[in-house]
């Protein structure tokens, strides 16, 4: 018998959920007697100096039994969250390279072209009161 099978069994229903430089993998599996669980797989790529990846996975297995009190707990701290700070990312806005990207530089510029305004979406922004 594969070692894989014993560890993992066979898959019931499975969502993948693509967020940035993560993916998560949500599976049903089934046990060996026939029941169903739940797991959750984090996978996060990084990037070595030589331009090769290797992929980081974390995964979290979730039993019927705690399915309940699992959902309640979830559900408290992403309510709590988004009462605390709403639900724009903020964190977007503090790094250096942040644009928001609403259009593609072809499309700012042909845009531009029809308004009359100049394409501005190459240009950087400095601060005189610096110099």
């Amino acid at each position: 018998m594969n070692d894989h099978n014993t560890m993992e069994q066979e898959e019931i229903f499975s969502k993948v959920m693509r967020a940035g430089r993560r993916t998560y993998f949500f599976d049903v599996r089934s046990t060996k007697a026939g029941d169903f669980y739940l797991t959750i797989t984090e996978s996060k790529k990084f990037t070595n100096d030589d331009g090769s990846y290797h992929y980081k996975k974390h995964k979290i297995y979730l039993y019927k039994e705690d399915f309940n009190e699992f959902k309640d707990n979830l559900e408290e701290m992403i309510n709590f969250v988004i009462d605390e700070k709403g639900e724009e990312v903020i964190s977007e806005r503090h790094q250096k390279d942040y644009k928001k990207e609403t259009e593609e530089p072809a499309q700012a510029a042909e845009t531009a072209a029809k308004t009359g305004e100049p394409d501005t979406s190459s240009f950087t922004d400095i601060e005189f009161d610096d110099i």
